[in-house]
């Protein structure tokens, strides 16, 4: 039997590589999978560089390892077979029923057999979610505290440290003027690396018929992220000693400057499997233990690991396939240029847009309240928003993206989204300093020169009226609809569509 490891799954202190320590190892590198979409270089590079080093550790450590390099899954399965006509292989299971079909269907076809077995990136398998779930109405407050007793993280004697389940009120600090966060680590890349880079260059750039990255992932940065597991556990390392005690009140702040704030940058460590959710929870939790880090930075970083990472998986894995097509609003507005090439005036979507073309990333609030939350109000169809963000982060996986950017971002099914995270400049102007610079006035909602985000907003309530103004926690919201007068909502109306316009005209 061969152990294959796909390449979101390069685990070594657990799952079958660990558990199978005399087995060969198989690994397929597939550039027609690198082309399903037009993704960020950095994506292909994290991918491919981490398959490597995976192969180089495990052949250092006396493994035999078959790396095969081709065009298609098919082909790479297909030779395997050839070579090995009589073996069979033990993978991770996929998230979804569906896709461990189409594995079950790929490996048949080219002569073989495939047994599947728990995916260790995560902590509640799927018998445990399905039971607490009972009822199928998808709380994540519910399950955070359901996790929390399972996993006794952060409880003392059946309660939670502290007295509180939750000290989100204590995330949302705005930092000083005077502060600056910890330096992000930078990981140099090596030998590599660097002929990854090479190869993603030579081979992809200009492949695609729309968005190449020749004119919409132009000149990102220099690559930054870990592809080992050694360099996984020092940006933990960092991530403990030097940002987590400050990660906590500026969780939800943004700033211009300073892309990375206080927050772990440990997303696309764990979703490869370089690093444990269960190390990185017990590292936060002795820096708390041990006096090194507030309990609301702890708690929050906990949240959001063992309570928001799981709870989003198994959403993924038991709504799947509708979620994805999920668009219970009708949007249907296409996905305007500037998420792929940034040319807006609006300062914070073009400083958060510049962040994912230059480094494949931006933090979670930036992604809900500025580029999701003006896909909602926009009206932006939730697929297209979606596929941007599968194609440009970094960290994102369809299980990730998905139901983040479906539903919790654009409201698009309302199978765990309570309401939609709709704002006006408000928020951005009271969580961040972009406003301070932006050409676009934030106290205007009509006229020229009035921040888009505003007339977005109250036309997205007008408009989705007759499905919102019945969901009890928007009845302050529309509350402030009704005080607007006729003549108002026609001026919001049309200023609306002047931005739709603008916006398609690349205007905006």
């Amino acid at each position: 039997m061969t152990v294959w490891l796909r390449g979101d799954h390069l685990l070594r202190r657990s799952g079958p590589v660990d558990n199978r320590p005399d087995e060969p190892v198989l690994l397929i590198e597939a550039q027609s999978f690198a082309r399903k979409l037009p993704y960020h270089p950095h994506k292909l590079i994290l991918l491919f560089s981490a398959m490597r080093h995976f192969r180089d550790d495990l052949r250092d450590a006396g493994r035999t390892v078959q790396y095969r390099q081709t065009e298609t899954f098919e082909d790479g399965l297909a030779a395997h077979f050839e070579a090995n006509p009589d073996d069979a292989l033990v993978t991770h299971r996929p998230q979804t029923e569906s896709a461990q079909a189409r594995l079950e269907s790929l490996v048949a076809d080219a002569g073989g057999a495939v047994e599947f077995v728990p995916d260790e990136r995560f902590l509640c398998p799927p018998s445990q979610f399905d039971g607490w779930v009972g009822d199928g109405r998808y709380r994540h407050e519910d399950f955070y505290r359901f996790m929390r007793r399972e996993t006794d993280y952060l409880m003392a004697d059946g309660d939670p440290v502290g007295g509180e389940w939750n000290y989100d009120d204590q995330n949302r600090e705005t930092p000083p003027d005077e502060w600056t966060p910890a330096e992000p680590p930078l990981f140099e890349p090596d030998d590599v690396t660097r002929d990854v880079i090479e190869w993603v260059e030579e081979t992809f750039e200009g492949s695609y018929d729309e968005q190449p990255y020749g004119g919409d992932w132009a000149d990102p940065d220099p690559f930054r992220w870990p592809v080992t597991r050694r360099q996984a556990v020092r940006a933990l390392d960092h991530f403990v000693t030097s940002r987590l005690p400050e990660f906590g009140p500026y969780q939800d702040a943004m700033l211009e400057d300073e892309w990375a704030m206080s927050h772990s940058l440990l997303s696309t460590s764990l979703n490869l499997g370089l690093l444990g959710p269960d190390e990185v929870i017990e590292r936060a939790i002795a820096a708390y233990e041990d006096g090194d880090a507030p309990l609301h930075s702890v708690e929050g970083f906990v949240r959001q690991v063992l309570g928001w990472r799981e709870f989003l998986r198994h959403v993924y894995r038991r709504e799947m396939p509708d979620l994805a097509a999920a668009n219970q609003l009708g949007a249907s507005e296409a996905l305007p240029d500037f998420y792929w090439d940034g040319d807006t005036d609006m300062a914070c979507l073009s400083d958060v847009v510049d962040g994912v073309r230059e480094r494949g990333y931006s933090h979670h609030i930036e992604r809900l309240m500025i580029l999701a939350n003006f896909g909602l109000i926009y009206g932006v169809e939730p697929a297209q928003l979606n596929r941007w963000f599968h194609a440009g982060y970094v960290d994102a996986f369809h299980w990730v993206t998905t139901p983040n950017v479906v539903e919790m971002g654009l409201y698009g099914a309302g199978v765990f989204a309570t309401k939609p995270y709709a704002s006006s400049a408000n928020y951005v102007d009271k969580m961040s300093d972009y406003c301070s610079g932006c050409p676009y006035y934030k106290t205007k909602t009509t006229g020229e020169g009035a921040c888009p985000f505003n007339a977005l907003y109250w036309d997205f309530l007008d408009r989705n009226e007759d499905t919102l103004r019945s969901n009890h926690r928007m009845g302050l919201m529309y509350s402030h609809v009704d005080n607007k007068s006729d003549e108002e909502l026609t001026e919001i109306r049309e200023r609306a569509a002047e931005i739709r316009e603008m916006a398609a005209a690349g205007d905006l």
